[in-house]
């Protein structure tokens, strides 16, 4: 009896993957073996970067509330130990887009901290 080969599906599932790396340098593009590699890698590092994505933002927001407070006389770690203490409950994220969007604001929130 012959060997029987679903050609039908090995080719779609091939033909699929050559899809998604469409776009790719050189062999990554239109190799089986070395485009599948490649879209492999590439799930890893969409995995990974998911999360790195959550530390390079707060990094970000921390980097312009530091500099927001400096114009105001203060370091992030006075600024951020005075809200605490001051009981005001605003995260890093809001507090970075006042510090950029609306200095007022920001102003207002480091004169009552003061």
């Amino acid at each position: 009896m012959p060997r029987s080969v679903n050609h039908v599906a090995s080719k779609a599932r091939r033909t699929r993957i050559l899809k998604l790396t469409k776009g790719y340098f050189g062999a990554r593009k239109n190799v089986w073996t070395v485009a599948k590699n490649t879209w492999e890698k590439g799930l890893t590092y969409a995995y990974r970067d998911r999360r790195n994505k959550k530390r390079t933002f707060r990094a970000l927001w921390i980097q312009r509330i530091n500099a927001a407070a400096r114009l105001e006389g203060l370091s992030y770690s006075q600024l951020m130990g005075k809200l605490h203490k001051a009981g005001i409950e605003i995260n890093r994220k809001v507090l970075a887009d006042l510090a950029v969007n609306n200095p007022d604001a920001f102003k207002a929130i480091v004169e009552k901290v003061k």
